[in-house]
């Protein structure tokens, strides 16, 4: 993979990857890494379905060789996307999309505005 593709997604709270942990529980797996691993086609299915869906589950297939603490250090790096979740041989990762409509993004919630209330209670 190119040097320029390695971004790091965005930080996240405990409180976002909660809710975003809630929204993925639904969703089934729409990328599978396969015998031939991680490879750019992959990467870019990947990257087509972060574009479309900004919240995605990658499942890794038994016939694969791909180690599962591999890719979820491998596919966010690719990427530029936040592992939410690694459960099983199933990655739940997240890239928030800009240019997708302020209604039709995943809206998370504020850790700060969480903590304020829990403290006035």
């Amino acid at each position: 993979m190119s040097e320029e593709k390695k971004i790091t997604g965005p930080s996240l709270t405990n409180t976002q990857k909660k809710y975003l942990r809630g929204l993925g529980h639904q969703l089934s797996p729409v990328v599978h890494i396969g015998k031939e691993g991680i490879v750019a086609p992959v990467i870019a299915a990947i990257d087509n379905a972060l574009q479309a869906h900004e919240l995605i589950k990658v499942k890794i297939n038994n016939n694969s060789s791909v180690d599962k603490h591999d890719a979820a250090r491998i596919i966010p790096e690719q990427s530029g996307a936040t592992l939410v979740m690694l459960i099983g041989k199933t990655l739940l990762i997240y890239r928030p999309n800009k240019d997708k409509k302020k209604e039709e993004r995943i809206r998370l919630p504020s850790s700060d505005k969480c903590h304020s209330e829990s403290r006035k209670r």
